[in-house]
Protein backbone atom coordinates (compact mmCIF):
# COMPACT_ATOMS: atom_id res chain seq x y z
CA UNK A 1 0.00 0.00 0.00
CA UNK A 2 1.63 3.16 -1.27
CA UNK A 3 0.37 5.65 1.33
CA UNK A 4 0.63 3.55 4.47
CA UNK A 5 1.18 5.75 7.56
CA UNK A 6 0.71 8.90 5.45
CA UNK A 7 -1.66 11.70 6.44
CA UNK A 8 -3.40 13.46 3.55
CA UNK A 9 -5.07 16.88 3.88
CA UNK A 10 -7.82 17.41 1.27
CA UNK A 11 -8.91 21.04 1.25
CA UNK A 12 -12.32 20.47 -0.39
CA UNK A 13 -13.89 17.07 0.13
CA UNK A 14 -17.57 17.88 -0.52
CA UNK A 15 -17.38 17.22 -4.25
CA UNK A 16 -17.27 14.36 -6.70
CA UNK A 17 -13.52 14.74 -6.97
CA UNK A 18 -13.12 14.82 -3.18
CA UNK A 19 -15.15 11.63 -2.81
CA UNK A 20 -13.07 9.85 -5.46
CA UNK A 21 -9.85 10.94 -3.76
CA UNK A 22 -11.01 9.64 -0.41
CA UNK A 23 -11.94 6.24 -1.79
CA UNK A 24 -8.77 5.74 -3.82
CA UNK A 25 -6.24 7.02 -1.32
CA UNK A 26 -7.86 5.21 1.61
CA UNK A 27 -7.41 1.97 -0.32
CA UNK A 28 -3.68 2.76 -0.37
CA UNK A 29 -3.51 3.11 3.42
CA UNK A 30 -3.79 6.89 3.86
CA UNK A 31 -5.30 8.67 6.85
CA UNK A 32 -7.06 11.98 6.31
CA UNK A 33 -7.82 15.50 7.34
CA UNK A 34 -10.74 16.60 5.18
CA UNK A 35 -12.21 20.06 4.96
CA UNK A 36 -15.95 19.58 4.58
CA UNK A 37 -18.36 22.55 4.63
CA UNK A 38 -21.17 20.03 5.19
CA UNK A 39 -19.46 18.66 8.28
CA UNK A 40 -19.11 15.32 6.54
CA UNK A 41 -22.76 15.06 5.50
CA UNK A 42 -21.98 15.19 1.79
CA UNK A 43 -19.39 12.40 2.02
CA UNK A 44 -20.91 10.06 4.59
CA UNK A 45 -20.36 6.94 2.48
CA UNK A 46 -16.71 7.78 1.86
CA UNK A 47 -16.07 8.52 5.54
CA UNK A 48 -17.64 5.21 6.49
CA UNK A 49 -15.49 3.42 3.90
CA UNK A 50 -12.33 4.99 5.36
CA UNK A 51 -13.21 3.97 8.89
CA UNK A 52 -14.26 0.46 7.85
CA UNK A 53 -10.87 -0.28 6.32
CA UNK A 54 -8.99 1.28 9.24
CA UNK A 55 -8.09 4.76 7.93
CA UNK A 56 -8.18 7.54 10.49
CA UNK A 57 -10.16 10.57 9.33
CA UNK A 58 -10.56 13.99 10.91
CA UNK A 59 -13.39 16.09 9.47
CA UNK A 60 -13.06 19.88 9.80
CA UNK A 61 -14.87 22.93 8.45
CA UNK A 62 -12.36 25.71 7.89
CA UNK A 63 -12.09 29.14 6.33
CA UNK A 64 -9.11 28.26 4.15
CA UNK A 65 -8.29 31.94 3.69
CA UNK A 66 -7.77 32.42 7.46
CA UNK A 67 -4.12 31.66 8.20
CA UNK A 68 -4.51 31.38 11.97
CA UNK A 69 -7.48 29.04 11.61
CA UNK A 70 -5.67 26.70 9.22
CA UNK A 71 -2.46 26.69 11.27
CA UNK A 72 -4.34 26.08 14.51
CA UNK A 73 -6.20 23.14 13.01
CA UNK A 74 -3.00 21.58 11.72
CA UNK A 75 -1.38 21.83 15.14
CA UNK A 76 -4.35 20.07 16.74
CA UNK A 77 -4.49 17.49 13.94
CA UNK A 78 -0.80 16.72 14.42
CA UNK A 79 -1.52 15.81 18.03
CA UNK A 80 -4.45 13.61 17.02
CA UNK A 81 -3.32 11.79 13.89
CA UNK A 82 0.10 13.18 12.98
CA UNK A 83 1.57 15.85 10.68
CA UNK A 84 0.46 16.25 7.08
CA UNK A 85 2.47 14.28 4.55
CA UNK A 86 0.40 15.18 1.47
CA UNK A 87 -1.57 18.36 0.78
CA UNK A 88 -4.17 18.16 -1.97
CA UNK A 89 -5.58 21.57 -2.83
CA UNK A 90 -8.88 20.65 -4.46
CA UNK A 91 -10.77 23.91 -5.03
CA UNK A 92 -12.93 24.12 -8.14
CA UNK A 93 -15.58 26.80 -8.62
CA UNK A 94 -16.63 28.58 -11.80
CA UNK A 95 -18.72 31.74 -11.96
CA UNK A 96 -19.70 33.40 -15.25
CA UNK A 97 -17.79 36.66 -15.63
CA UNK A 98 -16.62 38.87 -18.48
CA UNK A 99 -13.69 41.26 -18.46
CA UNK A 100 -16.02 44.13 -19.38
CA UNK A 101 -18.65 43.59 -16.71
CA UNK A 102 -17.08 41.79 -13.76
CA UNK A 103 -17.17 43.59 -10.43
CA UNK A 104 -14.44 43.77 -7.83
CA UNK A 105 -16.33 41.58 -5.36
CA UNK A 106 -16.47 38.72 -7.86
CA UNK A 107 -12.77 39.15 -8.62
CA UNK A 108 -11.72 38.91 -5.00
CA UNK A 109 -14.14 36.07 -4.28
CA UNK A 110 -12.67 33.87 -7.01
CA UNK A 111 -9.07 34.81 -6.28
CA UNK A 112 -9.60 34.05 -2.60
CA UNK A 113 -11.36 30.77 -3.25
CA UNK A 114 -8.67 29.42 -5.57
CA UNK A 115 -5.40 31.32 -5.17
CA UNK A 116 -5.40 32.76 -1.64
CA UNK A 117 -6.56 29.48 -0.09
CA UNK A 118 -3.78 27.67 -1.97
CA UNK A 119 -1.20 30.09 -0.59
CA UNK A 120 -2.46 29.89 3.00
CA UNK A 121 -2.56 26.10 2.98
CA UNK A 122 0.84 25.86 1.31
CA UNK A 123 2.41 28.12 3.93
CA UNK A 124 0.85 26.28 6.87
CA UNK A 125 1.54 22.76 5.61
CA UNK A 126 4.91 23.76 4.22
CA UNK A 127 6.15 24.67 7.69
CA UNK A 128 5.28 21.21 8.98
CA UNK A 129 6.85 19.50 5.99
CA UNK A 130 10.01 21.62 6.03
CA UNK A 131 10.63 20.69 9.67
CA UNK A 132 10.58 17.00 8.64
CA UNK A 133 12.28 17.64 5.28
CA UNK A 134 9.69 15.69 3.30
CA UNK A 135 6.21 16.07 1.84
CA UNK A 136 4.06 16.34 -1.26
CA UNK A 137 1.90 19.29 -2.30
CA UNK A 138 -0.53 18.76 -5.16
CA UNK A 139 -2.72 21.47 -6.67
CA UNK A 140 -5.64 20.18 -8.70
CA UNK A 141 -5.76 22.91 -11.28
CA UNK A 142 -7.17 23.31 -14.76
CA UNK A 143 -6.20 23.52 -18.40
CA UNK A 144 -7.68 27.02 -18.11
CA UNK A 145 -4.53 28.19 -16.40
CA UNK A 146 -3.39 28.42 -20.05
CA UNK A 147 -6.55 28.43 -22.17
CA UNK A 148 -9.36 31.03 -21.90
CA UNK A 149 -12.75 29.63 -21.01
CA UNK A 150 -14.87 32.08 -22.98
CA UNK A 151 -17.27 32.15 -20.03
CA UNK A 152 -15.26 33.13 -16.93
CA UNK A 153 -12.01 35.04 -17.12
CA UNK A 154 -11.94 35.01 -13.30
CA UNK A 155 -11.69 31.24 -13.32
CA UNK A 156 -8.79 31.36 -15.76
CA UNK A 157 -6.73 33.99 -13.96
CA UNK A 158 -7.25 32.42 -10.55
CA UNK A 159 -6.14 29.09 -11.99
CA UNK A 160 -3.09 30.64 -13.62
CA UNK A 161 -2.14 32.15 -10.26
CA UNK A 162 -2.04 28.67 -8.75
CA UNK A 163 0.09 27.44 -11.65
CA UNK A 164 2.78 30.01 -10.86
CA UNK A 165 2.44 29.52 -7.10
CA UNK A 166 3.29 25.89 -7.74
CA UNK A 167 6.48 26.86 -9.58
CA UNK A 168 7.62 29.28 -6.89
CA UNK A 169 6.77 26.82 -4.09
CA UNK A 170 8.57 23.99 -5.88
CA UNK A 171 11.70 26.12 -6.06
CA UNK A 172 11.57 27.19 -2.43
CA UNK A 173 10.16 24.12 -0.68
CA UNK A 174 12.11 21.74 -2.86
CA UNK A 175 15.14 22.72 -0.78
CA UNK A 176 13.50 20.86 2.10
CA UNK A 177 12.69 17.68 0.20
CA UNK A 178 9.12 18.74 -0.64
CA UNK A 179 7.65 18.04 -4.08
CA UNK A 180 5.13 20.58 -5.41
CA UNK A 181 3.17 19.82 -8.57
CA UNK A 182 -0.02 20.73 -10.41
CA UNK A 183 -2.55 18.60 -12.22
CA UNK A 184 -4.10 20.60 -15.05
CA UNK A 185 -7.44 18.85 -15.44
CA UNK A 186 -9.41 19.06 -18.64
CA UNK A 187 -13.05 18.09 -19.22
CA UNK A 188 -14.26 15.33 -16.91
CA UNK A 189 -17.62 13.61 -16.90
CA UNK A 190 -20.21 15.93 -15.39
CA UNK A 191 -18.17 19.12 -15.77
CA UNK A 192 -19.01 20.30 -19.28
CA UNK A 193 -22.10 22.47 -18.80
CA UNK A 194 -20.52 25.25 -16.66
CA UNK A 195 -17.99 25.88 -19.45
CA UNK A 196 -20.41 26.25 -22.35
CA UNK A 197 -20.03 29.70 -23.85
CA UNK A 198 -21.52 31.97 -26.48
CA UNK A 199 -18.03 33.33 -27.17
CA UNK A 200 -16.14 30.07 -27.62
CA UNK A 201 -16.88 26.72 -29.24
CA UNK A 202 -14.20 24.97 -27.17
CA UNK A 203 -16.67 22.81 -25.28
CA UNK A 204 -19.07 22.17 -28.17
CA UNK A 205 -18.91 18.43 -28.87
CA UNK A 206 -16.17 18.23 -26.24
CA UNK A 207 -16.17 14.44 -26.19
CA UNK A 208 -15.21 14.27 -29.85
CA UNK A 209 -12.31 16.68 -29.40
CA UNK A 210 -10.65 14.02 -27.26
CA UNK A 211 -8.80 11.73 -29.69
CA UNK A 212 -10.11 8.56 -28.01
CA UNK A 213 -13.60 10.11 -27.59
CA UNK A 214 -13.55 8.84 -24.00
CA UNK A 215 -14.19 11.42 -21.30
CA UNK A 216 -12.02 11.43 -18.22
CA UNK A 217 -13.49 10.56 -14.83
CA UNK A 218 -12.84 11.51 -11.23
CA UNK A 219 -11.28 8.09 -10.82
CA UNK A 220 -8.71 9.09 -13.46
CA UNK A 221 -8.03 12.22 -11.45
CA UNK A 222 -7.58 10.19 -8.27
CA UNK A 223 -5.06 7.92 -10.01
CA UNK A 224 -3.02 10.94 -11.13
CA UNK A 225 -3.08 12.34 -7.59
CA UNK A 226 -1.97 8.98 -6.20
CA UNK A 227 1.04 8.96 -8.52
CA UNK A 228 2.13 12.42 -7.38
CA UNK A 229 1.45 11.60 -3.72
CA UNK A 230 3.41 8.35 -3.63
CA UNK A 231 7.12 7.64 -3.66
CA UNK A 232 7.27 6.85 -7.38
CA UNK A 233 7.15 10.59 -8.14
CA UNK A 234 10.25 11.37 -6.06
CA UNK A 235 11.96 13.17 -8.94
CA UNK A 236 8.90 15.12 -10.13
CA UNK A 237 8.91 18.71 -8.85
CA UNK A 238 7.45 21.90 -10.31
CA UNK A 239 5.65 19.95 -13.03
CA UNK A 240 2.25 20.42 -14.67
CA UNK A 241 0.55 17.12 -15.40
CA UNK A 242 -2.07 17.72 -18.08
CA UNK A 243 -5.00 15.38 -17.55
CA UNK A 244 -7.25 16.02 -20.55
CA UNK A 245 -6.99 13.01 -22.86
CA UNK A 246 -5.44 15.23 -25.56
CA UNK A 247 -8.37 17.69 -25.54
CA UNK A 248 -6.23 20.81 -25.90
CA UNK A 249 -4.32 19.34 -28.83
CA UNK A 250 -7.45 19.61 -30.96
CA UNK A 251 -8.00 22.76 -32.99
CA UNK A 252 -9.93 21.83 -36.15
CA UNK A 253 -13.61 21.03 -35.66
CA UNK A 254 -13.96 19.46 -39.10
CA UNK A 255 -11.38 16.85 -38.14
CA UNK A 256 -13.17 15.75 -34.97
CA UNK A 257 -13.49 12.03 -34.32
CA UNK A 258 -17.27 12.31 -34.48
CA UNK A 259 -19.65 9.77 -36.06
CA UNK A 260 -21.22 11.09 -39.26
Amino acid sequence: MRLQQQTVFITEADSASGAALLRRLADEGASFIVNSPSGGGAIEAEIEHCRTIGSSILVVNLDLCASAEVSGMLEEAERQIGPVDVLIHNANRIEPASVEASGEDAFFRMMNYHAKSALICTQAVGRQMAARRSGKIIYIGSIHAEKPTGVSFLYSISRSSIKMLSKEAALELGRYGINVNTIEAGPLEGEIEPFRSTRSSLYDDAKYKIPSTEMGTYDDLAEAVLYLAAGASRYVNGADLRLDGGFLLHYMDHKMNKPR
